[in-house]
């Protein structure tokens, strides 16, 4: 458009929309700081849900919009007080480390998480009561600001020197309590009856004692009222701690049980809410699971509010009202490849905002590259292909942990059709499963076509004709059937791969008309049971032999730590270190995964463990120390194991609730 003279004698100038155009950064926090989700932060059902406090659990996708939910609410958009909870590496793995004889691993994590979660709600409590001091402080109040200062609480620091501190303090028994004038020290050398049991006992009468000590000061300064907004914790980030291990588990099962607690600790005066990627929150199995259905949320996005998200942030950046009808009928083109444009973007992404907010933006710089002022259709089929390349990366980065060998799987779509029959990619794996095993060889009993294929529709790659529509992950609670055999690889991944077009030489799919119904003989998945829930998109576990064993590294690691806090003399304390040091030696000496490990040595290697543990326990009671939590965890990780060979192997580990 060139320049127009005005009757005046101004220069008119071009419009270039493009010039200005700004959709945001791939990250909450930059994009908080950009003023685009401060000031257009676009309002779901999950976000209403929290901020009303209906509910407390927030699941998402990576990049579905949880940590702009949490920027949302620490900005001032919740009317009370909100403390800000981001684990990290460092955090995480003092987590990890933290045990209590006695207690079951997410038991024992819930414990350092209530400790966190009490330290932050007394912190609020006492500034809450100096900016409303009118008259001394309740006792209950005084107690606490004794309670921060004789545990190191006193100021404000890193997430991981609080868990070094509470961890320390709730496996020494040493934490101080003082309420109500009342000073109670729970030491480590309590008789049996008074302060004494086994450690997890003495830690939860210490947290059971501060929490009760918190509720009074709660109810002191009025906090429980109905009318008072409850102080708000926000735990974001957990995929910064997760690693899909059998650590991972309970680390963040903990979490859960801690959160849980809160509301039965402090009633109403204190709300928790966990962001949780979906991947993760999937991945967990555990027996109160059952009792978060009512507090969970997940986030999902319609089209619709993905346009609304687009509009918004182009008023935002452009500084001026901007229709619908002008965004898609004048900054963009109204149709690209014959499909209205909105669609086409949105069917091209998993319709996540950050999926949406790097199309656009993609399509804005294609444009400004060209010195247009508007956005041609050009520019969003350059961004297509650059955009689905992202995409793929991103989902096999997404996935790593549960699916690390989806980058190989992926190379068997290349250069070929979108639409794949199910026996067509089983031969196609066929010819990768032998180096596969050997590649990933810890995972050799899943890695096969049947379970692959659901991995990848659990995540979202494939999806299956259904009736005259294809289905995806998330578009449909039931998952994929074994005999369900039209499967397709999702747009947004089609350019990447170069799947242009629905078959490729030698394909043989379902006819695009086919009908779907089900046969009437129901297929049986190789397990022998009808394959009706889905698991996959929680990740592949290690094959059976494997976690067996790294079960067992992980009990002699646990041993190993409760010997280094014990206080026993050193000849006691050295003849268990030498117990432990020759089973570690004999781990050491088994094959590794793929390389003939098998299950028999595994189970042979657990049998001679859980013999010598007990001989240990028992040379220990011998010894004189029955009582002694070195004694009881050569017990209790020896019966963990036992019940792992017998079939019970999960998140829990560790030791079990037995005195």
């Amino acid at each position: 458009m060139a320049q127009s003279q005005r009757a005046g004698g101004a220069v008119e100038q071009p419009y270039q929309p493009v010039k200005k155009l700004f959709f945001g950064r791939d990250d909450a926090e930059s994009d908080f700081a950009d003023g685009l989700l401060r000031d257009g932060f676009q309002s779901t059902y999950a976000s209403e849900a929290v901020l009303a406090g209906r509910k407390s659990l927030v699941v998402g996708r990576k990049g579905s919009g949880k940590s702009a939910i949490c920027a949302h609410l620490m900005s001032g958009r919740y009317p009370g007080r909100a403390a800000l909870i981001t684990p990290d590496d460092a955090a995480g793995d003092e987590i990890r480390r933290f045990e209590l004889q006695g207690l079951t691993a997410d038991t024992a994590k819930s414990l350092i998480w209530r400790y966190v979660f009490a330290v932050h709600a007394a912190k609020h409590v006492t500034e809450h009561a100096d900016a409303h001091r009118r008259w001394r402080a309740p006792a209950s109040v005084r107690a606490l600001k004794d309670f921060l200062q004789a545990n190191g609480e006193g100021g404000d620091g890193r997430l991981t020197d609080r868990l070094r501190r509470g961890t320390r303090l709730l496996q020494s028994a040493t934490l101080v309590v003082k309420m109500f004038g009342l000073e109670a020290s729970f030491s480590a050398g309590g008789e049996p009856g008074a302060n004494g049991g086994s450690e997890g006992a003495r830690a939860m009468r210490q947290l059971d004692a501060l929490e009760a000590g918190l509720r009074a000061a709660f109810e002191d300064l009025g906090c429980v009222a109905a009318q008072e907004k409850p102080f708000l914790i926000l735990v974001d980030q957990l995929e910064q701690v997760w690693q899909g291990d059998s650590d991972s588990h309970p680390l963040i099962t903990g979490l859960l049980l801690g959160a849980k607690h809160v509301v039965a600790a402090y009633g109403h005066a204190v709300r928790c809410v966990l962001f949780v990627r979906a991947d993760i929150y999937d991945a967990l199995n555990f027996a109160d699971g059952d009792k978060f259905r009512s507090d969970e949320v997940r986030i999902t996005w319609s089209p619709a509010a993905l346009r609304g998200l687009a509009c918004a942030r182009a008023v935002l950046s452009l500084e001026r009202p901007v229709t619908d009808e002008e965004l898609w009928d004048g900054i963009f083109p109204r149709r690209v490849a014959g499909e209205w444009t909105p669609d086409y973007l949105v069917r091209r992404s998993l319709a996540r905002p950050r999926d949406i907010i790097q199309f656009l933006t993609l399509c804005r710089d294609a444009a400004d590259r060209s010195r247009r002022p508007t956005i041609h259709e050009d520019d969003v089929l350059e961004a297509a292909e650059q955009f689905s390349r992202w995409k793929l990366d991103d989902l096999a980065k997404e996935y790593n942990v549960g699916f690390p060998f989806l980058r190989p799987v992926f190379a068997q779509f290349e250069n070929a059709g979108y639409a794949v029959d199910r026996n067509v990619f089983t031969a196609r794996f066929d010819e990768i499963r032998d180096d596969l095993h050997e590649r990933y060889s810890a995972y050799t009993e899943q890695l096969t076509a049947t379970s692959v294929i659901d991995a990848l529709y659990g995540i979202g790659f494939l999806g299956v004709r259904r009736g005259d529509g294809v289905v995806y992950a998330g578009d449909s609670q039931w998952p994929l059937q074994p005999y369900e055999n039209d499967l397709r690889v999702h747009p947004c991944f089609r350019p990447a791969l170069g799947c242009r077009t629905p078959t490729s030489s030698g394909d043989t799919v379902i006819a695009a008309g086919h009908q779907y119904q089900a046969p009437v003989v129901r297929v049986q998945s190789h397990t022998g049971f009808l394959r009706n829930v889905s698991t996959t998109d929680a990740g592949f576990q290690a094959d059976r032999h494997v976690r067996l064993l790294e079960q067992t590294a992980l009990a002699l690691s646990r041993l190993r730590r409760q010997l280094a806090r014990s206080g026993l003399p050193a000849e006691a304390h050295t003849e268990v270190r030498e117990g432990i040091d020759l089973l570690d030696e004999r781990i050491d000496a088994l094959p590794l995964p793929g390389a003939g490990l098998t299950s028999d040595m595994v189970e042979d290697l657990i049998d001679n463990v859980t013999a010598r543990l007990a001989v240990l326990h028992t040379r220990m009671k011998d010894l004189g120390f029955r009582d002694d939590p070195v004694t009881r965890r050569l017990a209790d990780e020896a019966a963990a194991l036992r019940r792992a060979v017998g079939g019970a192997v999960g998140g829990g580990g560790g030791s079990d609730s037995s005195g």
